[in-house]
Order: C-alpha cells, then structure tokens, then sequence
C-alpha cells in the first residue's frame, strides 16, 4: 500500500518540482520512502514523470522499490495496492523462464504486464491501482482494482503552454492534486455539492475538485504521449447470479482471507463483534495463523461491543487487544480524524480511530470485515426497498397521481408538524417513494437520501442545482446497466456494493487508514469471493433477508452460533451524543459561518436552520445529517476552495 503521482507534459523543472510536491503531500502513504523518475524525452522534451511513496509490506528490500523498471519489457510501474494472488503467478512465469530480483508482487505484476499487455489485469486478484509506461509506444496505462478499492485520480489540463506545459496529471489522493499547483485556480464542483447534500458524500467518477475525475472501479484507461485517451475498457462487472462450481462459499472465504494474510511485516484483524469480522478473524486462525484481533470500545454501554467481540475472540482464538475512545480522546484527535479524509463525507472518522489504534499497537497491515451486508443483504434496504417495488406492482393500475396524494396524507399525518426544517424522517420520504413506482435505483437513493428534493433544494446556493437522484448522469448510467435484473435483491446487491461501498466506505477507509499509515485489506471485498456468492442461488444468498445466514454458515464454522445472536448494530461512534454534550460548541462557529457556507455551495440560511432544528431535536436530524455539511464547509475551509 502506497501513494502514486505522475505528470505527463514537459520534462522540465517546474514539472519535477510539481512531482515532488505530491509525493510530500503524500507522506503518511507511504513514510518507508520516496523515489521518482521520468522517461527519455522526446524531441519536443515531453515525457512522462512518475513519483511513488513506499509503505513496505512485502519484500521489505531495495529491490521492491518503486517506480520499478521491468529488465525484460523496459515499462516503468508505480504501483498502489497489493496483489494476494502474486505467489501463484510468479511459480507460473519462473515455470515459463522467468526470473525475478524481488520476492515481492510488484515484480511479478510487472513481467506480467510486460509479457501479457494490459489483459493481464484481469488475472490479478487484489486492490490495486497503477501507471504503468512503456516506452517503445510512449503510452501510459491507467488501471484500478475490480471494486476500486484503490483510489485513483485524473486531471486533464484545459490549456497546455509551450514552455513547461503538461496535459495530465494523476494521483492516488485530490489532495495531491491540489499540492502539485498546477492546477490553476482550482473551483469546486457545483456537482459534487448536490452529491453530499443528497448523499453525504462526493459520488464519482467526479471530485470535490473541477476537473479532476477518478478512473472507473474495474477500468483500463491508455493515454498517448499528448494525454489523449486512446484506449479505454472495463475489463470486470459484478457478475450476473448463475450456478457455478467450485470451492463453494467456505471455501472460498477461507482461500481469499488466506491470500490476504501475505505479509513481512505484523499484521492484525479489525474485530467489531459482528458476523463479518467475526468470519474474517475465524478463518484467519484457521487457516493456522496466531491471530492479533483488535476492537474500539467505548464508555458509552449502548454504543460498546467490547464484551462481544471479547467472546468471540476467545471462541475463535486470537490475542485479544480491546482499545476505549473516550469523548476527550476523541475530541484531542478530531481535527487530524478530519484532516484524513481526502474529499467531503461524514463517514470515515470512526476508521480514522481503529487504525490510529492498530497502528500505535505496532501492526502495519489489518484486515476488516467489510463487505458481508453488501454480498449478503444485511441491510435494511435489502427489505424496504422490495417491499416499495412490490406495491408499486400491485398498484400499477392506479392514478400515479392519487397514489402520490395518499401517500402525501399519511406522510403528513406521521411525519408530525414542521418547524425551522420540515422533518426528514423515513415516513415524510414516502411521497417521493411512491412516485418513484417500480425503479430500484431511484428508490434505494431515496432511502438513503439525507434529506428530501425539497429542502436539497434550499441548501443548495443560488446557481446549483440538484442532482436527479443524487448521481451524475455518467454514473446513473453505469449502475443500471449493471444492476439490471429480474431480482430485486441482486439489484440491490449491485447497488450496495457500487455506491455505499464503492463510493463511500472503501474511498473514506482507504483514506483514514493511510493517514496513519497502516494498510486495511478487505476479504469479503474480492471479485472471485464475489462471483461465488452470485453462484450460490438468491434464496441460499439473501434469505431470511437482513440475517446474511449464508455468511454466517461459511464464515463461522467451529463457532457457537448464539455468539452472534444480537440486534445488528455495527461499529459506531456515539457523534450524537458527543455532538449535543461538546463537540458541538467546536461545530457551532462554522455552521453559522455565512461565507464559509456561501464559498461551499451552500445556502447559509439553510445550513442556519438545520443547525438549530437539529440542536432542538427535530424530526429525522440524525447527525450524519449536520455532520455532512460540517464536513464539506471545512474541507472548502481547509483547501482554500470554493464555488
């Protein structure tokens, strides 16, 4: 796991230096070291120049440093991620003449790459994102991992000077981007506003930034030697839910978290209590490894899995280490836990926290449970949203308009009465619910929408407007190409895994994790785990809905089922509480800041009174809902950007 930047433009000094200002910008990525290079230039002095930040996982040596020359091809790579298949094609080159110089995966990508050309990524099973150049076409190949675990980033220069002039430069954060200075005055992205108001975070393939986009999850981009794309594919797509042979689930949980556990340096499991880290830390002690589990408690008991995760860790046999964030501790590190995250999202802190605490116990690499509720329908969604598909079915003979009507009544009458903000709650979405009929996209956004299209409306400043369903248009497309289905629940499925995962959890985790330079790896998040589970049927998937009793047969075999009999609650920070007992007196100044409001694309007026309604209690104002807006004004704050 590190950070990776690249330019390509003129081979000059203000270049280099724009390099080395990424490559500080992202120390904590990789503090194990720093190297860059830059291609022969051609005759007109344009070339390509590359920067990586090592965090030494595997092959702790010189000889895995990057970027890395292949002696073979001559490509050049850099390198984000870890491939945990890497083993099992490096027998397979050295079987085929091939010799290498590291021990570590990024050799063995490379040859790969250099042997194969760019089909090769679809052999690689792990979380990755690379540039790879090959100087006998001066191309550069751009790729991300299957589900995007890895960050990549992209800006294409709107005008290219003659004299030290470049026409795109990448990086694995924004916030490099934004250090490199070449950007010239750099805007936020009125779209990127719309998209936290609706969703609390920034969705893709756009930034905060305008401008800069991020490479699509499971994508091959190739740029010529002026920056222009000549070749793009997605090379992976969830796969469709057909019968297929093979390990079966078990064993195909079991293989991917042992080829998550390559590592030459200490390694731990996140351990919140649940199923799914529960299955994670399960099958890491069988596969016969001594196993350090760690867990965040709290002072809160309503808040505190401690006690759980303390059983299972002596049920599955770990080394046990249990770590209280108080409200103090908490506040003491908040502006860092918010400084860690590389766009706007009220998600993320609580990551921030347990690889802080991972980190300070001496592991470099964790493993997390994340990814069971998306394959195995663990969330509520997975029983709203069809049971909205279902009436609208059954109503499909019925005026639109009488149906949206009755559903405003009933709204009304349990939503309760409107004060500073009309309430937000689950019933007062019911209107928009009903309108949206039978489309799985637009009800799965309006179940997770933060707030409704009419107050959206008002937060927004004069000049942004909303987003249709909170996505921009390229991404909407996206997801109902590959969420079309006759099963609602796999629809849902898709849906979970490409936006409340792909767009929010991996981007936030990745994020927090490496602030304090500590590699997260995700098992249940792996493109051949998740052809499995599309191969085991939907009833054997999804049912009883909201139980993942598939995972739960798969992931804690030897264990005594009653330790995971308990309500779903998962790893969260009590912000509620802390919010209203302090931290909101900290929050108070910059929610009622006019022009810090104005500068974020916001309406001060309406971030006014969502922050008073909120501290009075209002109906459906949860804290993720002031905490989204919080997040965005002082990440436009700190940056320097506005609309």
């Amino acid at each position: 796991m590190c950070g990776i930047a690249g330019i390509i433009g003129k081979i000059t000094g203000r270049n280099r230096g724009a390099l080395a200002r990424m490559g500080r910008a992202m120390r904590h990525r990789g503090p194990d070291g720093e190297h860059a290079w830059e291609s022969t230039p051609d005759a007109n002095g344009d070339g390509v120049l590359l920067v990586h930040r090592r965090l030494s996982i595997l092959d702790l040596s010189t000889c895995a440093d990057q970027p890395m020359t292949d002696p073979v091809g001559g490509q050049t790579i850099v390198f984000n991620g870890e491939i945990y298949n890497y083993a099992i094609l490096r027998e397979e080159l050295l079987r085929g003449g091939q010799s290498f110089a590291s021990t570590g995966d990024t050799a063995v990508m490379l040859r790969a790459l250099a042997l194969q050309g760019d089909e090769a990524v679809e052999r690689l099973r792990g979380m990755f994102a690379f540039a790879l150049f090959d100087p006998a076409t001066r191309r550069l190949t751009l790729a991300r991992d299957p589900h995007g675990i890895k960050p990549l980033y992209v800006c294409f220069a709107r005008d290219v000077d003659g004299d030290g002039g470049w026409s795109v430069v990448f990086a694995s954060e924004v916030r490099a981007l934004l250090a490199s200075g070449l950007i010239p005055s750099p805007r936020v992205d009125p779209g990127a506003v719309a998209s936290v108001v609706w969703n609390g975070f920034v969705t893709g393939p756009n930034t905060i930034v305008r401008g800069v986009s991020s490479v699509w999850p499971g994508e091959v981009v190739t740029l010529d030697r002026g920056g222009e794309v000549v070749g793009r594919r997605t090379y992976w797509s969830i796969p469709e839910a057909k019968p297929r042979s093979g390990l079966g689930l078990a064993g195909a949980i079991g293989e991917s978290v042992k080829l998550h556990l390559c590592s030459d340096v200490p390694l731990g499991v996140f351990l919140s209590g649940g199923v799914d880290s529960g299955s994670v830390a399960n099958h890491a002690r069988r596969a016969g490894n001594n196993v350090d589990t760690f867990t965040l408690a709290f002072e809160e008991q309503e808040f505190n899995e401690g006690e759980f995760a303390k059983s299972i860790a002596a049920a599955v046999g770990t080394r046990h280490h249990e770590i209280v964030l108080t409200e103090p501790a908490f506040v003491a590190d908040l502006d860092a836990a918010c400084d860690c995250l590389d766009q706007p999202s009220f998600d993320g802190i609580n990551s921030y926290y347990m690889s802080k605490a991972v980190r300070d116990a001496g592991m470099k690499v964790a493993l997390v449970g994340t990814g069971g509720d998306e394959l195995f329908g663990g969330y509520r969604s997975f029983r709203e949203v069809p049971r909205l598909a279902k009436l609208a079915r059954r109503t499909r003979m019925a005026p639109a308009a009488l149906k949206v009507l009755g559903a405003r009544l009933v709204a009304r009458f349990l939503a309760g009465a409107g004060g500073p903000v009309t309430p937000q709650t689950r019933w007062a979405k019911l209107p928009d619910m009903i309108a949206a009929g039978e489309d799985v996209l637009a009800l799965y956004q309006m179940a997770y929408a933060l707030f409704l299209p009419t107050f959206q409306r008002e937060l927004l400043a004069d000049g942004i407007d909303p987003l249709p369903l909170g996505l921009p248009l390229a991404l909407e497309e996206r997801l109902r190409r590959e969420s079309r289905s006759d099963s609602v629940l796999r629809s849902i499925s898709v849906l979970e895994q490409r936006l409340f995962l792909g767009e929010r959890l991996l981007r936030d985790s990745d994020a927090a994790s490496m602030a304090v330079s500590i590699e997260t790896r995700l098992p249940l998040v792996d493109a051949t785990l998740t052809a499995a589970a599309a191969g085991i049927g939907e009833e054997a998937r999804y049912w009883p809905v909201g139980r993942k009793q598939a995972l739960r047969d798969a992931g804690l075999i030897g264990l005594d089922p009653q330790l995971f009999e308990r309500p779903k609650s998962g790893f969260v920070i009590p912000f509620d509480r802390w919010i209203r007992a302090g931290l909101g007196a900290s929050m108070d100044e910059l929610m009622n800041d006019a022009p810090a409001a104005r500068a974020a694309g916001l309406n001060p007026a309406a971030v006014g009174r969502l922050w008073a309604a909120y501290r009075a209690g209002g109906p459906g104002l949860y804290w993720s809902r002031v905490w989204s807006m919080y997040a965005l004004m002082r990440y436009c704050r700190v940056h320097g950007l506005s609309v």
